[in-house]
């Protein structure tokens, strides 16, 4: 039985690698995405079969079509049982080539949204493509209950929809993100005791909430001498760039420190030489960032928006705070601060509660089962 896994870009196939071993016990497993460096490694690590096909990240009516006629050319020829695809294009793509070809079962899964925060003429596209997506799929997998409202509620799909487990499509290694003795070795190099440290991981974009983030460090700073806000990840100066004072604020404040992107031990480190995270996004799916985080042992401050709020419970193991809101997130800063007792409740708690719902193992075993599930009910032609 054959399946193919899609995503838009190649890096997003990271979501499904680690799968591989145990998916290829029972299917014929092909990988497909634009092309990447990401389809050579994984080929020569797990010996499937890989297929590039470019697509646009953004609109691009010419090139969408083109991407649309390959893929479907692709369906024809490698006849799969099952099409499941990630992200907003593969999935718009994917599920039309897919239902054009009469693929029998069609996943889409929405790992977050755009049009909620999206306006105008931009939104009502975004919803348009949404709703192909679903009335293309079969079956449709919400990353977490957020998303699953969001659908629902703009009357993007009627068609039952299933979160798996208790959401998050990739789940953690809790071993890998462990506060082990080389992770802690590194982290020595980068921890200053004797200032508190912010951390935050992800684009360094406006949709991140670094406005906000940036411009109430600022003001705790400028209080509290003694504190550090870490930022780690990329800027995309086209993309969704960061205010100019923001930029000005980055470079000149010698308290805020952007150390580009990290991965492997060296995030790690990161995680292990902070006193708390901090993600202000205004939109997610379901951020394994903040996983990440819980995972070794940091309270997490995180908005209120899908993902995050299920992650994260209010007093438990993070606080919770309205998106857009620097007077807000402020505060959320000055109380992980200055509430020793309050932080280390919520740390000790954290590691434990991703433990719970979040393990690698059972995130995997729920998708497992409903492949299962939905393939041993379909009939094939």
């Amino acid at each position: 039985m054959k399946i193919i896994r899609a995503c838009t870009v190649s890096m997003s196939l990271g979501f499904v690698e680690g799968m591989l071993p145990d998916l290829k016990k029972k299917y014929e497993v092909v990988l497909l995405s634009s092309p990447g460096p990401e389809m050579v490694t994984i080929v020569k690590k797990y010996g499937v079969k890989t297929i590039a096909i470019p697509m646009e990240r953004h609109i691009s009516l010419k090139k969408d079509i083109v991407s649309l006629y390959k893929l479907i050319k692709v369906f024809r020829r490698e006849r799969p049982q099952m099409v499941h695809s990630m992200t907003p294009k593969a999935g718009l793509l994917c599920m039309v080539a897919a239902w054009l070809t009469k693929v029998p079962v069609r996943i889409h899964t929405f790992t977050g949204l755009v049009f909620p925060t999206a306006q105008g003429l931009k939104r009502k596209i975004l919803m348009l493509t949404d709703t192909i997506t679903c009335a293309c799929a079969t079956h449709i997998i919400p990353e977490g209950e957020g998303v699953k409202a969001d659908l629902q509620n703009n009357k993007i799909t009627s068609k039952p929809m299933k979160v798996l487990g208790y959401g998050n499509v990739k789940g953690i290694d809790m071993t890998r993100f462990s506060r082990r003795e080389p992770v802690m070795k590194t982290a020595e190099s980068l921890r200053n005791p004797d200032v508190f440290t912010f951390l935050f991981v992800g684009r360094i974009v406006r949709d991140k909430g670094i406005n906000e983030l940036v411009a109430a460090f600022k003001r705790l700073n400028e209080e509290f001498p003694k504190t550090r806000l870490c930022l780690v990840g990329f800027f995309e100066e086209n993309l969704d760039p960061v205010s100019t004072m923001t930029k000005s604020t980055i470079e000149n404040n010698k308290s805020i420190e952007a150390v580009g992107e990290q991965s492997g031990d060296s995030l790690l480190a990161y995680y292990a030489a902070s006193d708390c995270f901090v993600f202000p996004s205004y939109r997610e799916g379901f951020p394994n960032t903040v996983i990440e985080a819980g995972a070794m042992d940091l309270p997490c401050i995180v908005t209120d928006i899908n993902g995050s709020r299920e992650i994260i419970c209010q007093g438990e193991n993070g606080v919770i705070i309205p998106s857009k809101n620097e007077e807000m997130l402020y505060k959320a800063m000055k109380q992980m601060l200055t509430d020793k007792n309050g932080r280390e409740f919520m740390a000790n708690n954290a590691r434990r509660m991703i433990a719970d719902r979040f393990e690698q193992t059972f995130v995997r075993q729920c998708l497992y089962e409903y492949y299962n599930k939905i393939l041993e009910k379909t009939s094939y032609s």
